[in-house]
């Protein structure tokens, strides 16, 4: 089996079944990472976790150093890459304390450092994102999930915004109009430079809440912790399986 890195998300800085072997603080040629690179095991497979927050949870969305990351994780000897993310629900079969798999992305980021390739090379490189995630790792996912009989979502467009600040309904409304279904703030670019470094990756979010003006009342910190933890639980789940079972 290829070895899997784990990238955690909100609501997952940690994951207590690792058993772990090391914790390699890898430098790299830009910058550090959120965190130690924690070398493991879970149901006997080499796995590395990285909390991309940092642990404790103190990096905002726009500030997290994804290309130190996703170099990291390479160095360290990832092979392929699950990236959690705790996520807001658009359209209605993204309900809150679901799980979903997304096929697609679009990216309403900006001012971050989104490739390895932006320095002048000759010539100009290209990577083709007309897919952003690796379907066989996707299918691994859902064939997972759906032994576990867990509910899950297996499709649908994450749209990436800037963060750390909510969305307003409009915006919502806006990504609504473009196709999302799903709204985080660190799928991207997190994605494209997997993909730059040859890392088959793919996305499993759990939905934290209702997106803006998807509910008639505010969205509370209280509500959110509860779905984490519910959504958090099954992805945990979800990944053991994935581990055991997937060769």
């Amino acid at each position: 089996m290829k070895t899997t890195a784990i990238i955690g998300g909100s609501g997952l800085s940690q994951i207590e079944s690792i058993k772990i072997i090391d914790q390699q603080h890898i430098k790299t040629p830009y910058g550090d990472p959120s965190a130690a690179c924690i070398i493991g095991e879970l149901e006997g497979q080499k796995v590395i976790f990285l909390a991309r927050h940092g642990n404790p949870h103190t990096i905002a969305p726009h500030k997290i150093n994804y290309r130190a990351n996703m170099w990291a994780l390479k160095q360290a000897g990832a092979e392929q890459i699950i990236a959690v993310a705790a996520v807001g629900g658009i359209t209605p079969q993204m309900y809150p304390a679901r799980i979903a798999i997304p096929m697609q992305i679009i990216d309403y980021s900006y001012g971050r450092e989104h490739s390895f390739l932006a320095e002048d090379s000759d010539p100009v490189q290209h990577i083709d994102f007309s897919y952003p995630y690796d379907e066989a790792l996707r299918l691994q996912l859902i064939t997972s999930a759906t032994a576990l009989k867990l509910d899950i979502q297996t499709s649908g467009v994450y749209g990436c915004t800037q963060g750390p600040r909510l969305e307003t309904a409009a915006e919502i409304s806006r990504m609504e109009h473009d196709g999302c279904d799903l709204v985080g703030m660190t799928g991207m670019p997190e994605a494209a430079l997997a993909r730059e470094l040859e890392l088959p990756y793919a996305n499993c979010s759990v939905i934290a809440n209702w997106a803006a003006g998807k509910t008639t009342g505010e969205i509370t910190m209280p509500e959110i912790i509860k779905n984490l933890e519910q959504g958090m639980a099954g992805t945990e789940q979800l990944l053991r399986h994935f581990l055991l079972h997937t060769s």
